[in-house]
């Protein structure tokens, strides 16, 4: 294994929208959980923001840029729509 540096550019390939999801998160606000390819190839978990967490606004294959969000002591890496929807 090898760290290597990727562009952030992304595909969504599968997601769920977690209605009840679990601390850290707020359990009121609907979380999008998703499947992601990245533009080099790899696929990651991770979690769409950005967006409205219901279904027209996912539509799978949609592209998406990566963003980070700092929680605690982690930066975490979450994407977002690469265009404005």
């Amino acid at each position: 294994m090898e760290w290597t540096t990727v562009s952030g550019d992304a595909r969504l390939v599968s997601y769920i929208i977690n209605y009840r999801p679990f601390p850290p998160f707020d359990p009121a606000t609907p979380v999008v959980v998703a499947l992601v390819e990245l533009a080099e190839g790899p696929r990651m978990m991770t979690n769409i923001v950005g967006i409205a967490p219901e279904p027209e606004n996912l539509e799978l294959d949609m592209p998406l840029k990566a963003e980070f969000i700092e929680y605690e002591d982690y930066t975490l890496p979450v994407f977002a729509p690469a265009v404005a929807r």
